[in-house]
């Protein structure tokens, strides 16, 4: 299991250039069972205690579109390229680089396969196993 961040006192900087060593991502597309899915994450637990925090990376290349429903509040800032969301009435949203998404429980939400796109973000729940 992925190390907690907290456990370690003081003061942590990741360094962009490198993010993809330290955190390394895990394709969505086999989590998912969905070929053609281009996306990649990775969850790395922050705190474990009774309101546990995660913070995550994420990324998508163009490719299908897939479904995801999340069960907590979470948010992503987009840090480069854009993401194009929908929901199930069929609303489409844009979120380009320095925006922030705000997902809210039990929204299906999908992610549309013209993405291309980085972001971070970060969940008030446990690291999801099947990200790390």
């Amino acid at each position: 299991m992925t190390k907690v961040l907290s456990e370690t006192p003081g003061i942590q900087v990741f360094k962009a250039a490198d993010l993809d060593k330290t955190f390394p991502k895990l394709d969505v597309a086999g989590i998912i069972s969905q070929p053609g899915v281009n996306s990649q994450i990775v969850d790395v637990p922050v705190a474990t205690t009774p309101n546990p925090l995660t913070l995550g990376f994420f990324s998508m290349q163009p490719g299908e579109s897939f479904e995801f429903l999340y069960e907590v509040v979470e948010y992503k800032v987009v840090t480069k390229g854009k993401f194009v969301l929908r929901d199930l009435e069929g609303n489409r949203y844009e979120a380009e680089a320095g925006d922030v998404v705000l997902f809210t429980p039990n929204v299906p939400v999908i992610f549309d396969g013209e993405s291309d796109g980085e972001a971070i973000y970060t969940a008030h729940r446990p690291a999801d196993a099947s990200f790390m």
